[in-house]
């Protein structure tokens, strides 16, 4: 999966998110590429060549979408089992709409809007979750996964394997092995209630 940190000169604004990469359509963008595993290599065939990713290196590419749009990327380096599911997006805005964007997954996590959603929420802070994934305005602090704070605002899961629905997102939570074999994500034993519960909190934080 892909990280995107998105660096500004005040702290408290820098912003942490997965798998989408969100910049203002009509600007230059530079990005700083790294790995932290293997060799992967970004490539977003309507915006730029490919640039490979690097641990342990700091390769520079920049970019310019003339217009916006949602623009599909892809690793191209063999990279692993899940080489193939190592999609991107990049969506690019008009400059307002970035803007209200970033504000928007600035803030903390919402608080659960049903009861369901507050049982989910427990249920969330209670198992091995919290081990890998962080949610904003929560003890939840993982930094090893994606951070979840907004995830139902993506378009997609597994670094583009699903759409994001609430049936994909009870599906990858009950087995992501059958869905992505050799991902790092593991098995959380939940009963049928508990998955709705965890599903409708998640599914709520946009």
């Amino acid at each position: 999966w892909w990280e995107s940190r998105h660096d500004v000169a005040t702290p408290s604004r820098i912003l942490t998110t997965a798998n989408e990469i969100h910049i203002p359509a009509g600007e230059p963008v530079r990005l700083l590429l790294t790995s932290t595993d293997v060799i992967h290599s970004f490539w977003i065939p309507s915006l730029a060549g490919k640039l490979d990713l690097i641990p342990g290196h700091m390769n520079v590419l920049d970019i310019k979408a003339d217009k916006p749009g949602v623009y599909r990327g892809q690793c191209a380096e063999f990279c692993g089992a899940q080489h193939a599911n190592m999609g991107t997006f990049i969506i690019a805005e008009p400059r307002p709409k970035f803007d209200a964007w970033l504000n928007d997954q600035l803030q903390p996590a919402g608080a659960p809007a049903s009861g369901e959603a507050k049982v989910g929420a427990d249920l969330f802070l209670k198992r091995p979750c919290v081990m890998c994934h962080r949610i904003g305005g929560t003890p939840a602090g993982g930094t090893v996964a994606p951070d979840l704070t907004h995830i139902a605002s993506r378009q997609t899961l597994a670094a583009g394997t699903l759409t994001m629905s609430r049936g994909n997102l009870a599906a990858w939570i009950a087995d992501p092995q059958g869905i992505k074999p050799g991902s790092h994500m593991p098995v959380v034993e939940l009963s049928g209630d508990e998955l709705n519960a965890v599903v409708a909190y998640l599914e709520g934080l946009k």
